[in-house]
């Protein structure tokens, strides 16, 4: 620096330099002695370089190759001119910056109290941008109530954990709402009965507005997937982020396991709305986390990743979660192994339940619909959703109907008893019963309670074998023709339903032998 320094002096002594009339003896005045200061003298030699950008550029030039003539060949003056040239640069950006910042705050007319509240209700997107737009905004961007609510959703995946990480850190305690994941394009709002599960390869091949170049670049792309790890920063700072967090909702993280999730709802004490969708995660275990740790849930949707396969629920995990959650007022259990037993005792024992949806689930048959209307926790119904259960048989329904008919469940305002493959019959599973010839009192329950919505869409007349092997045909043809499905998960309902048990449609009185049912579990079923 010293050499570049008097290589100026130098060079001002050739060039002479005029001072302009601004400054004065008044001006130079103000400017104290360069020796009495180093920072000033540092300032007026750069003052002095910069009034160069007023002579001719030709003259500069020639003035700089005549100092490297007048040097040894193996001098390193031009890059240091080069990195002189970058520090003022970056030196003369920053400055911009902070004096468009500073003018950006003096001329924006609103408080920062209200800046704040704007900025905390636009979705995190939006916020994200509106922050990258200046330094003013980028300052009133980091107020952690602009966090509170963070919605971190893509259509294909581009969210990776360093993000995840950074959101929750800036919101820390003011953290209240995480929806996190990969959600399906054709997904429609929770509470629905569209499946929500997908896969990260689906995601990218089903993305609108989404060039094929780009999909093929983000397939196995390890920097936009969200791994076991993104919630750990919920435990982090002593636990402040997750300690007042009241909603999280995980949509198809892949990598996520049981033991990473359970550690998250550890960290989660105040958690009111729980929402789990296409995760690898035993349900059982997922149940005793809420059930030891969420004491306070009113809302809890699960859609299983493996549909019909999960059969890890047992009736002492019911017991606890009901005993340990009581504000519980919404439950959704998708895709499930669930037996009559186990969803009697969820339903009967929360007296504060409200809606309940058990669609796909593969071993309800309806019984333990029978006296529901009886007891405190299922007459409080107001939605109670059962569709696809491959299981549901035609004779409980109409029980379930006729016990509306008699004036039970008066509060009941949707009911949804839909099945792709028809009701099962009561002798034999494997025949369907279909709505043309069901005895089943539709009309007379619609009649009778015009404000209840009820929905029950069947198949048309036909041979549920014809169907059921139409149907895997199909499959089975389209795997092999579509080189971008994922053979993992792709099924019919009726492949993934029927393949794990053809020769149970949970019979009373041979669950035991069947699915290896406990003995107290068994006993359960005369409930």
């Amino acid at each position: 620096m010293r050499l570049v320094m008097d290589t100026v002096e130098e060079e001002f002594v050739e060039i002479p330099i005029p001072i302009p009339s601004s400054t004065s003896s008044s001006s130079m005045a103000k400017r104290p002695c360069p020796s009495q200061n180093p920072r000033m003298e540092l300032e007026n030699l750069l003052y002095q370089f910069l009034s160069l950008s007023d002579r001719p550029s030709l003259s500069l030039d020639l003035s700089f190759e005549n100092l490297l003539q007048s040097m040894p060949p193996d001098t390193d003056l031009i890059d240091r001119a080069l990195k002189m040239g970058s520090l003022l640069l970056d030196a003369a950006k920053h400055s911009s910056r902070k004096r468009a910042s500073n003018h950006n705050s003096i001329v924006w007319p609103l408080p920062p109290d209200l800046t704040f509240k704007i900025f905390s209700m636009l979705d995190t997107q939006s916020l994200c941008y509106v922050s990258a737009a200046c330094s003013f905004f980028s300052k009133c961007a980091k107020d952690p109530l602009c966090y509170e609510n963070l919605d971190l959703t893509t259509l294909v995946p581009k969210v990776n954990n360093a993000v995840v990480a950074t959101m929750i850190q800036r919101a820390g305690k003011a953290l209240r709402s995480l929806k996190l994941g990969v959600v399906p394009a054709t997904a429609c709002s929770p509470g629905f009965c569209q499946p929500m599960v997908s896969t990260i390869r689906k995601a990218i091949v089903e993305a609108p507005n989404f060039s094929w170049n780009d999909k093929r670049s983000r397939q196995g792309r390890e920097s936009s997937v969200l791994t076991r790890c993104c919630l750990s920063p919920l435990s982090g700072d002593g636990g402040a982020p997750g300690a007042l967090l009241r909603k999280l909702h995980l949509y198809n993280i892949e990598r996520m396991d049981s033991t990473s999730l359970c550690g998250a709802l550890s960290a989660c004490p105040s958690l009111l709305d729980l929402e789990i969708v296409g995760i690898h995660v035993e349900l059982r275990q997922t149940l005793m986390s809420v059930s030891a740790n969420c004491h306070l849930i009113e809302r809890l949707f699960f859609e299983s990743s493996r549909t019909g396969r999960d059969d890890s629920l047992k009736a002492q995990t019911c017991s606890e979660l009901v005993n340990n959650c009581p504000n519980l007022t919404s439950l959704s259990l998708r895709g499930f192994k669930l037996h009559d037993c186990k969803v009697r005792i969820l339903v009967k024992g929360f007296r504060k339940l409200k809606y309940v949806d058990f669609s796909s689930s593969y071993s309800i048959t309806g019984n333990f619909l029978r006296n529901l209307g009886n007891c405190n926790g299922g007459n409080l119904l107001e939605v109670l959703i059962l569709r696809d259960c491959m299981h549901l048989k035609e004779m409980e329904v109409i029980r379930f109907l006729t016990a509306i008919l008699a004036g039970d469940f008066k509060l009941l305002m949707h009911l949804d008893i839909s099945n792709r493959e028809g009701l099962a019959c009561e002798a034999d599973w494997y025949h369907r019963c279909y709505s043309s010839n069901s005895n089943m009192p539709i009309k007379q329950v619609l009649e009778a309670r015009p404000d209840m919505r009820l929905v029950a869409e069947y198949p048309s007349e036909g041979s549920y074998a014809e169907t059921f092997d139409a149907e895997m045909n199909s499959d089975i043809s389209l795997q092999f023709s579509s080189p971008t499905s994922d053979g993992s998960i792709f099924m019919s309902t009726s492949e993934s339903s029927y393949n794990s048990d053809h020769g149970s449609g949970n019979e009373e009185g041979q669950d035991a032998v069947i699915y290896g049912e406990s003995s107290d579990e068994d006993n359960n079923m005369n409930l």
